[in-house]
């Protein structure tokens, strides 16, 4: 990691807590792996936590000030900014500074990423732990989304291993105290390096931090307790949600670790393009033909809407483009009362073929108002470009 933390995290280097801690879950969500699309996101999700570790760490941000980014980074290599690292003299009276711990998985210890996301319970690496969410999509009609409606969603997800209920071991297999730790769920190694003799404590990667081995690993599960479920979940869509809209699913979610509770499933809705409406928020937007009669003369016309027909009044003399407002007739708003409008933007539709009492009628029509006209040219011409 070649970039300065505080860089990294897009704050001035006399930020307090506070603020690094906000710009961290802003940084986060960005780059979380579990919703970024970038090629890189993981190695930038690393970058940000590490960055917030150390600033938020008031031992670890002094040193961190002091040494600069490049010493700091290579004193980390050898250990020296763990517990129990070099001594006063070695570190020119800073020794016993807090630890940078080092968790399990790709992206170290995830208690705090998933505090800060979904609430799970962060901590030491022995405590429980919430599950990760989910993701997934479902699509609805323009229909559904107005009425609301129950759907049916099938999901592939890791689920808790029932043939060892998420031990990684068949009940009854015989236990024994790990070898690597002696049963204390951690190992430490000493170094000898050029700033100090360094101690470094880490979880046990033979027992993973629990302190006992199996001599048995369940062939269900390969001694990962989880497997891969296929589940279907019934899902309550409220009316009026809107495109791209995520619904939340608790407890539904990847498993919890140590007895932890499930995390849970979000689910994002699309809505399908509607052949008539065309949806803005709460409000609804169509095209009506009408004829150049109607327009004339005006007229009461059938305009259909998502609850059915409803009646609209056009008067006389409508130009063709001119839009109307039904009020009401648009999408429920979702959390608040009332519903949307429906804009009716109404189309004068030219006759293709004309019999010759339509013609003459039209042609004295033309003259009558002084125009010259080439009738099936110019006049239908007019009422064309005024839409």
């Amino acid at each position: 990691m070649s970039e300065d933390f505080y860089s990294v995290l897009g704050v001035s280097r006399d930020a307090d807590e506070e603020e690094i801690k906000e710009a961290y879950r802003t940084k986060a969500r960005e780059y979380h792996p579990d919703v970024s699309d970038e090629p890189d996101a993981e190695e930038k999700f690393k970058q940000v936590k590490k960055a917030k570790e150390v600033l938020t760490d008031e031992e670890q941000r002094q040193m961190y000030d002091q040494l600069g980014h490049d010493r700091y980074v290579e004193a980390e290599k050898h250990g020296a900014t763990d517990n129990g690292g070099a001594g006063a003299g070695g570190m020119g009276g800073m020794g016993g500074m807090g630890g940078m711990g080092g968790g399990q998985g790709p992206f170290g210890d995830m208690g705090d990423i998933f505090e800060t996301f979904f609430g799970g319970g962060g901590g030491g690496s022995n405590r429980p732990r919430q599950g990760q969410d989910l993701r997934t999509g479902i699509e609805i009609t323009l229909e559904d989304a107005y009425h609301g409606v129950e759907k049916e969603l099938n999901v592939t997800r890791p689920d808790t291993c029932g043939d060892c209920d998420g031990r990684g071991h068949p009940p009854g297999s015989e236990s024994r105290t790990c070898p690597e730790c002696n049963g204390q769920g951690q190992t430490t190694t000493v170094q000898q390096t050029p700033m100090g003799r360094v101690q470094q404590r880490q979880t046990c990667r033979h027992c993973e931090g629990e302190g006992t081995v199996y001599d048995e690993t369940c062939s269900t599960c390969r001694g990962d307790g989880i497997v891969r479920e296929d589940a279907t979940l019934s899902v309550e869509i409220p009316a009026g949600i809107e495109d791209g809209q995520t619904l939340r699913m608790d407890r539904e979610g990847a498993p919890g670790e140590r007895g932890g509770p499930k995390g849970d499933l979000l689910i994002e809705v699309s809505i399908e393009d509607h052949p008539d409406f065309e949806r803005d928020g709460a409000n609804l937007r169509r095209k009506e033909p009408i004829s150049f009669p109607q327009a004339v003369f005006g007229d009461t016309v059938e305009v259909p809407t998502i609850d059915g027909a409803v009646e609209l009044d056009v008067p006389a003399g409508t130009q063709s483009g001119e839009t109307f407002r039904l009020q009401g007739k648009g999408m429920p708003r979702l959390r608040r009362r009332g519903d949307g409008d429906l804009y009716v933007k109404v189309q004068v539709v030219t006759p293709d073929d004309l019999n010759a009492e339509q013609r003459e009628a039209l042609e004295q029509f033309a003259e009558a108002g002084g125009e010259e006209v080439d009738v099936g040219q110019g006049f239908f011409e007019k009422i064309k470009s005024s839409f």
